[in-house]
């Protein structure tokens, strides 16, 4: 992995519908202080944004079982997502699967070629 594949997988997640707004103003500001000073700073904001916001898969499989997630998605759409919430925690998994935590959880896996 390098820094370059790390630029893109956050492309790859601030273009995720899944992506919150709060993780996409993070990811955004890092990536237009590439190459500046503040490039460090922002990439520690993005970090501790990845870290609230990548999902455990309890927390996805208690939120798809919600009644928030009946508001989100109706109550068919619900239904879809708490059997493949289920499904993922079955097949071990650990994190969500979406498009905003899947790269999210890789940029963790790699933040020190964001952090040194």
């Amino acid at each position: 992995m390098t820094k370059e594949n790390v630029i893109e997988l956050a492309k790859q997640m601030i273009a995720a519908p899944s992506c919150c707004a709060p993780l996409k103003a993070a990811t955004q500001a890092w990536l237009d202080a590439l190459g500046t000073d503040k490039e460090k700073e922002l990439a520690r904001k993005l970090v501790e944004e990845l870290e609230g916001d990548v999902t455990d898969i309890d927390h996805l499989v208690a939120f798809a079982h919600s009644d928030i997630a009946v508001q989100y998605f109706g109550v068919e759409g619900q239904k879809k997502f708490a059997a493949h919430a289920d499904e993922l925690k079955a097949s071990g998994a650990k994190f969500c699967d979406c498009g905003a935590c899947t790269p999210g959880l890789e940029i963790l896996k790699n933040k020190p070629l964001i952090l040194d």
